[in-house]
């Protein structure tokens, strides 16, 4: 009975808020009883970027960059509608509504509980967080709505190409920091490594494949054998992550509580502005699906590195873009839910 209510949905996939909550705890176990695990991946390192990571968000992206035909990919400028809510919510909002309601919280709501200085770091940390739209994480949120893979190739390449020039003067203004160094090789690595390789070893396969056995067999039988790779690679890397932040989680449980808070209004916030932009302006749910998930969740990569630059790696503004890596899968995972039971709300 189960199967039949729920066709398409994998075992994984059912379950997967519980697998994330189980994943985050280990991860936090490993790093406070087996700090080895940690230390040891911690040396695969290049530019920020946890190679071991990488690898598994690759293995996340991978599956969902089969789908992509390259010649839908040229169609989307014939519905450009999904690129400018993309742009003006990650762009033109997302930043500015991220510090407003983070120095709402630190500075009035939780003033008697954090001081001002702690305040203006965790403010930092948000800020820094706000101004970094998802890279990677957001193929799988569009994979769990069924958004149009081509479509969301796009939004995320051209908000790649955004952040190139966008990202530094908008931390600057909202920082007021004059010299805000940004770790270049990071983010053009995070580039290559969660678009440009996945998205040419997809069209490489396609090619290759239906080529030798056809489309059909591509479509039905190539690609679902890779149905539980995205879930389970996810997965992992909760572990890893969470293992390399275990000891700063159990150390500090009121801020990062009191943290979260602004996040996740936010979160939900700049989700709620696409969606329903998107609604609005009629597009298509596999569309509109990925214009709110791609500004909702971060491009925790980027704040975690540029904070530990600019901070160092043991200050609240590193803590706090933490925290956004906390609260991430859980809020998106529930806005997941949330887009999947409202698709009646779009055209067909």
């Amino acid at each position: 009975m189960s199967k039949e209510a729920k066709p398409g949905i994998g075992f994984f996939e059912r379950y997967l808020t519980i697998w994330v909550i189980v994943c985050m705890a280990v991860g936090v176990l490993i790093g406070k009883f087996f700090p080895a695990i940690p230390t040891f991946l911690g040396r695969f390192e290049y530019a920020n970027v946890s190679i071991p990571v990488a690898i598994l968000i690759w293995l996340m992206i991978y599956p969902m960059m089969l789908k992509v035909d390259f010649q839908s990919i040229k169609d989307v400028g014939k519905n450009p509608k999904g690129l400018f809510v993309t742009w003006i919510t990650n762009w033109l909002i997302k930043p500015f509504t991220m510090f407003g309601i983070a120095w709402f919280f630190f500075y009035v709501v939780f003033k008697a509980l954090i001081p001002a200085e702690l305040a203006r770091d965790y403010l930092s940390g948000a800020v820094l967080l706000g101004a970094a739209p998802c890279t990677a994480m957001v193929f799988v949120w569009s994979h769990l709505t069924k958004g149009n893979p081509a479509y969301t190739v796009v939004q995320v390449a051209t908000n790649d190409l955004i952040i190139l020039v966008a990202f530094t003067p908008i931390v600057a203004f909202l920082l007021g920091v004059s010299g805000v160094i940004i770790p270049w090789d990071t983010l053009i690595l995070s580039v290559v490594l969660f678009v440009v390789i996945p998205l040419a070893g997809g069209i490489m396969t396609r090619s290759v494949i239906t080529k030798k056995r056809g489309v059909d067999y591509f479509q039905n039988g190539f690609i679902p054998k890779f149905g539980n790779v995205t879930t389970i690679g996810l997965l992992l890397t909760l572990v890893i992550i969470f293992s390399f932040q275990g000891n700063v989680i159990l150390e500090n449980p009121l801020h990062i509580v009191l943290i979260a808070v602004p996040l996740i209004i936010q979160t939900f916030l700049i989700f709620f502005i696409a969606y329903l932009a998107s609604k609005a302006l009629k597009l298509p749910h596999d569309i509109a699906a990925p214009a709110g998930m791609i500004g909702a969740s971060n491009f925790f990569e980027l704040a975690v590195a540029v904070a530990i630059s600019l901070f160092g790696t043991q200050s609240p503004v590193a803590l706090a873009t933490i925290v956004g890596v906390l609260v991430e899968v859980p809020v998106m995972l529930t806005l997941v839910k949330i887009a999947n039971r409202t698709k009646g709300w779009f055209p067909a």
